[in-house]
């Protein structure tokens, strides 16, 4: 090995152990405390008011925003433990295996949707959001030969936008 690649950072990992990460933490479990507030308590009343369609839906999509919910703290959860100390990358790996980052999502455009409180769907909005986080995150410090494919390549960007100009300015 050569002396700077020995001297390489991994950003991702310094992400993971950042007031980033402790934020994205906080703000992670909060959400998972409002919503079980939300859903015990407003969101039961609120849901027996429902048309039968939204009423459905409503169920739906609560027992997926929960188990949304459930996988987001699982990662999160796993993630301090790592930060921590308390476990290794190799248990986290095994442990992750089970953690579902990429399922889940709501179809807005379900018949009923707009009938559901918007409190409920406020919440659903915000799982999503950390959901794309945490999975942008997963992928950087798990999988970063995936994640960088998922890069745009800024070379091609560069030549892309070069032709478009090109074209526009050939046209005039």
């Amino acid at each position: 090995m050569t002396e700077t690649s020995l001297n390489t950072v991994n950003l991702a990992d310094r992400m993971a152990n950042s007031a980033q990460f402790k934020a994205l933490y906080a703000e992670g479990m909060a959400l998972v405390e409002e919503t079980a507030n939300y859903l015990d308590g407003p969101g039961r009343t609120a849901s027996k008011a429902l048309p039968r369609l939204a009423a459905v839906l409503y169920a739906a999509e609560s027992m997926r925003l929960t188990t949304r919910l459930m996988q987001i703290a699982s990662w999160l959860l796993l993630q301090r433990a790592v930060n921590n100390g308390e476990m290794n990358r190799d248990q986290v790996l095994a442990e992750k295996n089970k953690v579902r980052l990429d399922s889940f999502n709501c179809d807005r455009s379900a018949p009923g949707w707009a009938d559901l409180p918007e409190e409920f769907r406020d919440l659903v909005e915000h799982s999503l959001r950390i959901q794309n986080r945490v999975s942008i995150l997963d992928r950087e410090i798990y999988r970063p030969n995936e994640a960088a494919s998922l890069r745009p390549d800024n070379e091609n960007s560069v030549q892309a936008q070069q032709n478009l100009l090109q074209t526009v300015f050939n046209k005039r």
